[in-house]
């Protein structure tokens, strides 16, 4: 068996590093979410939505980095559990438009504190000069021949 603790060459991967960062993380969010019911990723959507109105699904899925089939299933999901409306557009037949229902407006607010916790929690585990020099850091990193995307950039 292999001990957690034992350094490994990908131990100095990027990616690796990255990603087993972005999983804890992500972890640690959804356990602050769960008593609303949501994950990280479904608290950003319909944050994402209370902050915008609407949006095709398209163009939320890019705003939030998350491939457009994975958004199309968890907006299926959301949809079902009746937090987003989906609806054609009325100015482009070929585009969905997505819109917080009443019940979502309301389960957003309610897990806004839970998110506002753990940001308090997640910053003074690590400091919160470490963790603003960190999202600095990942906005400016480049990948190939692009800088990564980021709304304050």
């Amino acid at each position: 068996m292999l001990p957690v603790n034992q350094p490994l060459r990908i131990d100095q991967c990027n990616c690796f590093a990255i990603r087993k960062a972005n999983r804890q993380i992500s972890r640690f969010y959804d356990a602050q979410l769960e008593p609303a019911g949501l994950r990280i990723t479904q608290f950003l959507t319909l944050a994402a939505l209370k902050e915008v109105g609407s949006a095709a699904v398209n163009a939320l899925a890019e705003r939030l980095d998350i491939e457009r089939t994975a958004m199309g299933k968890m907006l299926g999901f959301l949809e079902r559990d009746g937090l987003v409306r989906i609806q054609p557009s009325p100015t482009d037949g070929r585009s969905r438009l997505v819109e917080l229902t009443d019940a979502g407006h309301r389960l957003c607010a309610e897990a806004m504190p839970l998110w506002q916790k753990a940001q308090q929690q997640f910053e003074q585990l690590n400091g919160a000069g470490n963790v603003t020099a960190l999202r600095g850091a990942l906005r400016s990193v480049v990948v190939g021949e692009t800088k990564a995307r980021s709304a304050e950039d």
